[in-house]
């Protein structure tokens, strides 16, 4: 018996996490700002001002995806930079006025691509999807660790 793609847990992921993104890039388009940017955006509206070293702990990204997406954001004018207090090797990284502004047109957005994702689904068996899929994110990382 061969690899079924249809029977694979990763190959299945990779697909709905390129649907998603396709899902929210249409939205993000529109509002300044990319798929690739949305975690840090998440993660500073949740706590703006941290460092570049704080925002790699809380994605779990790679050094240099998050220095390029960074510069990017700088550049589109969604967060600003400035010397860390105490740290001269590090900037506290903080959201503009403009990223501070998407917030809530953002969210909506990302959750309007979760919702065209998962139309048909019933409530209850979206929750469960997404227990599972927390499950599997833990054993995943869980693994990474060992």
């Amino acid at each position: 018996m061969g690899f079924e793609r249809s029977d694979s847990a990763l190959y299945l992921t990779s697909q709905l996490a390129k649907g998603l993104s396709r899902a929210l890039q249409r939205r993000a388009a529109a509002l300044g700002f990319s798929p690739g940017q949305f975690p840090v955006l998440l993660a500073l509206w949740h706590e703006d001002g941290l460092t570049q070293r704080q925002l790699l702990d809380r994605m779990e990204v790679e050094q240099a995806t998050l220095a390029n997406t960074l510069a990017r954001m700088e550049r589109d004018g969604l967060i600003l930079r400035r010397p860390h207090p105490s740290d001269r090797r590090a900037q506290i990284i903080s959201l503009s006025d403009r990223g501070r502004e998407l917030e809530q047109m953002a969210t909506e957005a990302a959750a309007q691509a979760d919702d065209e994702i998962f139309a048909g689904f019933r409530r209850f068996e979206r929750e469960l999807l997404l227990e599972y899929m927390r499950m599997a994110i833990t054993n995943a990382r869980n693994t990474e660790r060992a």
